[in-house]
């Protein structure tokens, strides 16, 4: 099944407390490079706009200002990530992976 970058988007934030919602889709951060192409935004929000109720959800999507800050954010925030204590725990071999499957991962990061 292949889903575009806005049904990603609205399931992750559907998933999410009910409560949190319109703050979530008040601040959707987008970064990297792909968000550079011709239309991107304009796109996403009316994707994202057309799966949520225009009447009581404002979308609003927000990036890092300079070119260079939005290409790198990604790798920035994932270089910080890996780099905590509590998230190295999560790690996995490929070989763990192959003897545990699919359900390592619900072990690993409950």
């Amino acid at each position: 099944m292949n889903l575009s970058f806005a049904d990603v988007l609205f399931k992750s934030i559907s998933l999410s407390d009910i409560d949190l919602l319109k703050v979530l889709y008040s601040s959707v951060v987008i970064s990297g490079g792909n968000t550079l192409l011709t239309g991107f935004n304009d796109r996403l929000l009316a994707e994202i706009t057309k799966k949520t109720e225009p009447q009581t959800i404002r979308v609003k999507l927000v990036h890092p200002n300079g070119l260079t800050e939005r290409i790198h954010s990604p790798w920035i925030g994932g270089s910080i990530l890996a780099s905590l204590g509590t998230f190295q725990r999560m790690w996995f071999s490929k070989q763990e992976y192959e003897d545990g499957g699919k359900m390592l991962i619900n072990k690993k990061c409950p």
